[in-house]
């Protein structure tokens, strides 16, 4: 076995040298995918036309959360979407008929990120791409698991929902 002599300093072998090589390659490749890797979950894969949900304030009371649906309102019209707040948490809400309303969990069941983004009559997760149909359902991953519903009575301009 050949080694490699300085005057003064350790000796190493050649196989030593080459396994020192091999460890740092492989840290420096492992570093690099790491880097791919969180890279790609701190983007934001979408493209298009994705609008960032309006705010409401609803009142929480008694397991229920209500809210008025007037003509300023964002949730107005047949179609609209928005956050619905209250002092327990926020919700999903869609105008989806004349007088039909959906309300859903507003935490993305792929990595709990809040859902902000509505696009194309479908809730956005603008954190890594999932969307959600207005009925909760995953129409495009990652996540997996629909939107938690609940239900919805709308009457004399109030949307109630019952949690």
């Amino acid at each position: 076995m050949e080694t490699i002599e300085h005057v003064g300093k350790k000796t190493q072998s050649r196989r030593q040298f080459f396994a020192k090589v091999y460890q740092v390659g492989s840290l420096v490749t492992a570093g690099a995918i790491l880097s791919q890797l969180l890279e790609a979950c701190g983007q934001n894969p979408l493209t298009g036309d994705v609008m960032s949900l309006q705010t409401v304030q609803g009142t929480a009371a008694n397991g229920m959360v209500t809210l008025t649906v007037d003509t300023n309102s964002p949730l107005s019209s047949v179609g609209s979407g928005a956050v619905v707040q209250f002092n327990g948490g926020s919700l999903l809400v869609a105008h989806t008929g004349q007088t039909a309303f959906t309300a859903l969990s507003s935490v993305c069941t792929h990595q709990s990120c809040l859902i902000t983004g509505f696009a194309d009559q479908q809730f956005v997760c603008t954190c890594h791409g999932s969307k959600f149909s207005t009925g909760g359902q995953v129409t495009q991953g990652p996540a997996r698991t629909a939107l938690t519903s609940f239900a919805t009575q709308f009457s004399n301009n109030v949307l109630t929902i019952t949690l």
